[in-house]
């Protein structure tokens, strides 16, 4: 049984996700990241979800429509400069903002863009 277990947590088909440590995000990566307004979407849902959402989960909040490809892009580029952190939840990936690793590193940054959008958006 631990054998199985083993191949299913390493199977070669699955990528292993990127998560820069704190100390590599940057302000560019993050505001490139953020200047996509489905992404600032995407954050401003995740950033009222504790326990973190799917893509489907996020999507049908956001009621809009997207290829998985497109949706899996964006989380990509989240995930890559820093504002997410995704895990694998069987066959789904979870994905939360990492709210303490941004804030110690920028204090209020994500706060402010995310209360600027909103402003924009008569929220």
């Amino acid at each position: 049984m631990i054998e199985l277990q083993v191949k299913l947590m390493y199977h070669p088909r699955i990528r292993p996700l990127h998560h820069p440590p704190a100390e590599s995000f940057t302000v560019a990566g993050i505001l490139h990241a953020l200047s996509d307004p489905v992404r600032l979407s995407i954050v401003a849902e995740l950033r009222k979800a504790e326990g973190g959402l799917n893509c489907v989960e996020t999507t049908s909040r956001l009621k809009c429509t997207m290829p998985k490809s497109t949706c899996s892009q964006h989380y990509r580029i989240l995930r890559e400069s820093g504002i997410i952190h995704s895990e694998r939840r069987g066959v789904e990936l979870t994905s939360k903002v990492r709210r303490k690793e941004l804030d110690s590193r920028f204090p209020g940054l994500l706060d402010a863009i995310l209360k600027a959008w909103r402003r924009e958006h008569g929220e």
